[in-house]
Order: C-alpha cells, then structure tokens, then sequence
C-alpha cells in the first residue's frame, strides 16, 4: 500500500491504510516520528472496518497508509458529509470554513 506521496505526509494529513492486523482505516495523522526507515505515523481513526478501531489513536508505519487527496467537494450533500465529518473530528476551524461554503451555496440557490 506503500505510495510515492508518503514522503510528503505531515501531521494533519488525512490517509487511509492497513492496521498491522489488516483492518482497513480511514484517519489522520496526529503525530509522527523522524525515525528513518522505520518512520511511525499515530493516526486518528475516524472509519474503519473494525468499528472498535473508530475514535482511537493507533501507531502505523507510514509504507502502510496512503495520503487521500484533498476534497473539492462541490455540492451540498457532500459539503454536509464534510461538515459531520468534522464535528465528529472537533476540527472547528474546517467547520466553519465548510459552513461558510454551505451558506454561499444556500444564498446562490435563494438568489436563482
């Protein structure tokens, strides 16, 4: 699962990956280790297969997680998906920045 952007992962980056038991997982990274080769990322899991692993703080190995790209999310029901996604994560800052999108999309659709 190793990817070619793994040497450009930073803490706040959201992955998704494989638990050394080989649960699939979607998170993000909330800090990591400068240990080379073995460098070690802890990854806030936010979905997962295992819903046990859902809400914990589990150590990878970076060559097990991919970096998902960056949503560009265009349409209101992904923008609600984003915004619960954020609540769920207490990212306040991304909240806001997705409810200010959310009510350009409500004034443009009051003002057709």
């Amino acid at each position: 699962m190793m990817s070619e952007n793994n040497a450009t992962i930073q803490i706040g980056d959201w992955i998704k990956g494989n638990s050394r038991n080989g649960e699939l997982f979607i998170g993000y990274i909330e800090s990591k280790s400068q240990d080379i080769p073995k460098e070690i990322v802890k990854v806030k899991v936010v979905s997962s297969d295992n819903h046990e692993m859902i809400g914990k703080t589990i150590p990878i190995f970076s060559k097990r997680a991919s970096k998902l790209p960056i949503s560009k999310a265009i349409n209101k029901e992904q923008i609600l998906y984003l915004i619960d996604l954020a609540l769920s994560t207490g990212d306040r800052e991304w909240f806001l920045e997705l409810s200010a999108k959310l009510n350009s999309i409500k004034q443009l659709v009051k003002s057709v």
